[in-house]
Order: C-alpha cells, then sequence, then structure tokens
C-alpha cells in the first residue's frame, strides 16, 4: 500500500490561511488592521499628485482669480554710489552798516555783503540778540539796520538873470589900521659907581613897535599887514542856498522793524551776518533796483497811496536774467505796480552767478521783493 502527498494550490492555501484566522478573534483583528494599513497607503499614492502638483492648471481647472501682473527690477548706474553732500541754502540774507568795522562773528545763520558783528550805541543789559535794538514798525519784517541814501540829490540850477539885470560887483574893503605905540621903558643910572646899573618900573603898552611917535587905530586886527577883506555880492533874486552839515550814508532808505531786545556789544549799529558770494550780488542787485525804481517814480511823477505796498514774486536764472514774473500783490495804483515790476526787469541782466552760487543755487531761484510806498 503506497501513500502519496499532493500538494494543494495556491489559492487554495490562502483561501484556507484566511478562514483559519477569520475564525481566530485575535487574527481577524490584525488581518483587518493590516487591509485598512494598506487601502490607506494605496489610496494617498493615488491622490498625491493632485494635492501637492506645482504644474500649471489647465484651462478647465482655472481658478476664476486675476493673473498676477508681471514687473521687473531695473537699479539705476548711481544706486550704490554715495551722493556728494551739497552745501546748505543760506538762511536769511541781512543788509550791514558799511561804516561799521568788519569783524567775523562767531556764530550765525545770516549772510551779507561783508562780515560784521552785531553792536550798537546804547548795550542793551543781557541782550544776546543778533540785531541791535531798534525802534520801529510793529509787526513788521525788515532786513536793514541803518537807513540812508543811495543817488545823490538833485542840484537845482538858478535861473539865467535877465539881461537888462547886471548883477552886483563884489565890493573891496580896506582892512581897519592897526594901532602901534613906541616901546616904553627907559634907561636910568643912580649911584657913586660909574659901572653901576639901575632899574625903573613901567607898564607895557600893547601893540609896541619900534616907532618914534604913537599911531592911531584900532587894537585887534588881523595879524596879516595891509590884509584886504572881499564883500560878497548879494544879489536879491537869486539867493545863495543855505549850508547843510548832515551826512547822509551811502545805503537805501529804511523801515525798521521793532526789536526791544538787542546786544551787549557797544559801537555802531551792526549786525551779525557773514560775508558770501550771494550776499554781495543780492547787496548790488538791492541798491540797482532801488535807484531804478526812485528813477522811475521822479519821471513819471507817480503819485502813490501813502502806506500801500507792492510785492513782487518772480523767477532769476543763472545768467542774471529775471526769467518770469510768478506773481503781483498789489494795494497800490496800476502805474505805482508797474513802476515796480520794471525797477526788476529793467535793470537786468544782474550778472552771472559765481560757481559757489549755482552749487548752492541751481539754475534757477525764486525771489520776493517788496516795495513799500510811505
Amino acid at each position: 500500500m503506497s501513500q502519496s502527498i499532493t500538494t494543494p494550490s495556491l489559492s487554495a492555501a490562502l483561501r484556507g490561511f484566511a478562514v483559519r484566522t477569520w475564525a481566530d478573534p485575535e487574527s481577524r483583528s490584525t488581518l483587518v488592521g493590516v487591509t485598512g494599513v494598506i487601502l490607506f497607503y494605496l489610496l494617498l499614492w493615488l491622490v498625491s499628485p493632485y494635492l501637492f502638483r506645482i504644474d500649471p492648471l489647465t484651462a478647465s481647472a482655472h481658478r476664476p482669480q486675476a493673473s498676477p501682473q508681471p514687473f521687473s527690477i531695473e537699479l539705476a548706474p548711481d544706486t550704490f554710489i554715495k551722493p556728494t553732500v551739497k552745501p546748505p541754502p543760506p538762511n536769511k540774507f541781512v543788509e550791514t552798516n558799511p561804516d561799521a568795522p568788519e569783524n567775523i562773528p562767531d556764530r550765525t545763520t545770516n549772510f551779507a555783503a561783508q562780515n560784521q558783528q552785531v553792536a550798537q550805541e546804547k548795550p542793551t543789559p543781557d541782550g544776546k540778540n543778533d540785531m541791535p535794538a531798534l525802534a520801529g514798525k510793529k509787526d513788521f519784517q525788515s532786513t536793514q539796520i541803518v537807513s540812508g541814501q543811495l543817488s545823490k540829490p538833485i542840484e537845482l540850477l538858478e535861473a539865467v538873470p535877465p539881461a537888462d539885470v547886471t548883477p552886483p560887483s563884489e565890493k573891496t574893503v580896506q582892512a581897519p589900521k592897526l594901532e602901534q605905540n613906541p616901546l616904553t621903558g627907559l634907561e636910568k643910572k643912580d649911584g657913586e659907581s660909574k659901572d653901576g646899573f639901575a632899574s625903573n618900573i613901567s607898564k607895557i603898552a600893547e601893540n609896541t613897535r619900534a616907532i618914534p611917535n604913537r599911531i592911531e587905530g584900532v587894537k585887534n586886527v588881523p595879524m596879516v599887514n595891509d590884509a584886504l577883506a572881499t564883500q560878497p555880492a548879494i544879489d536879491p533874486q537869486r539867493p545863495r542856498p543855505r549850508p547843510t552839515v548832515v551826512k547822509q550814508q551811502q545805503v537805501r532808505p529804511a523801515i525798521f522793524a521793532e526789536n526791544k531786545f538787542g546786544t551787549q556789544n557797544i559801537g555802531p549799529t551792526a549786525v551779525d551776518a557773514r560775508w558770501s558770494n550771494y550776499g554781495a550780488y543780492l547787496q548790488r542787485m538791492i541798491e540797482s533796483v532801488q535807484l531804478q525804481w526812485e528813477h522811475l517814480l521822479r519821471e513819471s511823477k507817480v503819485n502813490p497811496t501813502t502806506g500801500s505796498s507792492v510785492t513782487v514774486k518772480f523767477v532769476m536764472d543763472s545768467k542774471g536774467l529775471i526769467a518770469r514774473i510768478v506773481n503781483v500783490d498789489s494795494t497800490a495804483k496800476d502805474a505805482a505796480e508797474r513802476a515796480c515790476m520794471s525797477a526788476i526787469t529793467d535793470r537786468a541782466p544782474y550778472g552771472e552767478w559765481t560757481d559757489d552760487m549755482k552749487a548752492v543755487l541751481g539754475e534757477e531761484q525764486e525771489m520776493t521783493f517788496t516795495f513799500y510806498y510811505q
């Protein structure tokens, strides 16, 4: 009798293993867990391409959102170049006193046509201002500390006398005769000795001369002998001008702003200021405009309203030309307003700017001039 062992098929073996495992409660739970893990990883593998995709979506799956606009970044060639330090612009222009001594101040933001240190004739106790104490208008801005006159007074020519009127002639007057007296004193010898001397006291007369006899005359006469005095001719029709000793400073007429707090420094009226090319340029320009303004008013015989003013804002270029008038604010008449604008434009060009002025001001500079009619 022979026996043979038949090997079961794989499917039958798995089916038998599954039946036995499912029949055992503990084996069944293990089988369920392993099957769940396998199914979870299988599902994760299937959906991971959709969860972590980086390629653009197709047109069918495009979201309804605005697409981002493309932009580009461009660096300027001088982005990393250290910019050059530009000089600070000037702060405040002031007009100095030309008669005050030149002195560089310790610290100031004012600039002008010369170096000057603040001073005044009567010191202010504990005064530490950069402007001298002045009596003037309240709530008024002014850059001037002294007043004067730029143009010389007009000399009035005397009228020519009529042809039939003979002007008086000068008269020559003989000087009075001086009183002269003979020398006083006399010689007297007293005593027994022939070689002895004696003296005699006598009163000395005035105006003594070595003459034998006395000459009558005036005691007080000019020391020049035979002096001739000329009597000036007086014409009632042409009276002579009265002599004056008033000295006018060669500066612009000024309207002072009230300043009660001055300085302790004693001296001619002065202000703290430092010289600069810009300050000297502005001073010449302002004086030129002032002279032209006064000339236009004299020629046009305009009588502006007292207390009126004209403010002209204009632009000047680096060539010294008036590029344009920006704005005119006026409380005066039209003729007075035109005189102010012409005073600025008629004298142009005022000269080309220096290199340091161009570095600070650029190629153009806006300025404002205010004209006051008093």
